[in-house]
């Protein structure tokens, strides 16, 4: 009897050790993909990830301060895939930097935002204020478009550098009379009372087109697998942020230390989005000529390298 149990008690510490062992080795085997994504509103799906990733995908999200941060992150190898604005993409692009764009990220966002009694109600009413504008950002090459159709240049402004989450501050504090602005600061401006909609800015050529989902072309070539899971799960969160309002404010909230009036505000003024159109092609190139124009970049990337739809095409007909 006492063999018996003796047998019993090893058997079942033997098991115990495989069960351990197979769980520890699972764990192991996790693949861990890491996004870069901006600390804006429009920035969230990455947060939504985990909800839709297979069993054995582990995403960890890294935020960055600024779209070259980011741009940076992913041409580096620190992070494999990352989401900022259409600019940094453009540049790295332009540079010769591994930096593909595989998938589009979110339309709108963008704001051109006044203190409430500036008397700012108009572009042409820029003339001669402090406005604040993020060097190198998408909303930089759309503020020179919107003062180009008004007649205006840069110089017709006095152009201030202050990071995004710094432009509602700097608003409140009275240093600068405008900014061109990312949610959630149009929010914040709005529900404190503090500012006001100059406009939002989407009337150029390039439209609302933002932020794109961009990784490495080295990973592009080794594990073009992990690029059609992680476009899968980025599309089944973009959607699912957009169709459930109230998961989509709370996540902003959890995650940017927001009040729920300033998400609220900023919420109807993103678009989460994933799919390389048409349309998308035709507003980034028209994007990059700007940016040449501009002198910001000393030539266009080459779009058929730097733009690659096929992923997307992919998992659009699946």
């Amino acid at each position: 009897m006492h063999n018996t149990t003796r047998r019993h008690f090893i058997r079942l510490a033997v098991t115990a050790t495989a069960l351990a062992a197979t769980s520890l080795t699972a764990l192991a085997e996790d693949r861990v993909i890491k996004v870069g994504t901006l600390k804006l509103i429009h920035g969230i799906t990455p947060y939504f990830y985990e909800k839709f990733v297979p069993a054995g995908v582990k995403v960890v999200v890294v935020p960055f301060e600024s779209p070259t941060d980011g741009k940076n992150a992913v041409a580096t190898g620190s992070v494999d895939f990352g989401i900022f604005g259409l600019a940094a993409a453009t540049l790295g692009g332009a540079n010769g930097e591994p930096v593909v764009v595989v998938g589009a990220a979110c339309n709108r966002g963008m704001a051109v935002v006044a203190g409430k009694d500036s008397g700012i109600a108009s572009i042409k009413d820029l003339k001669g204020k402090k406005v604040a504008i993020w060097p190198g950002s998408t909303q930089e090459v759309v503020i020179l478009d919107r003062l180009a159709a008004e007649g205006m240049t840069i110089k017709d402004i006095q152009s201030v550098r202050v990071s995004f989450s710094d432009m509602a501050p700097a608003l409140a504090r009275g240093d600068i009379d405008a900014y061109v602005g990312a949610e959630p600061a149009a929010g914040i401006s709005l529900a404190s009372g503090v500012g006001k909609i100059v406009e939002y800015p989407y009337s150029t050529p390039t439209g609302s087109l933002n932020m794109v989902l961009s990784t490495r072309r080295e990973l592009i070539e080794k594990d073009p697998e992990l690029i059609r899971t992680l476009l899968k799960v980025h599309r089944k969160a973009s959607e699912y942020a957009m169709s459930n309002r109230d998961a989509f404010v709370e996540m902003a909230m959890q995650k940017l230390g927001q009040q729920k009036a300033s998400i609220e505000q900023a919420a109807p003024n993103v678009e989460l989005t994933w799919n390389i159109d048409d349309q998308f092609l035709k507003q980034a190139q028209y994007y990059g000529a700007q940016m040449l124009d501009k002198k910001q970049i000393r030539q266009l990337p080459d779009y058929k390298t730097f733009i690659d739809a096929s992923f997307i095409k992919a998992i659009s007909a699946s």
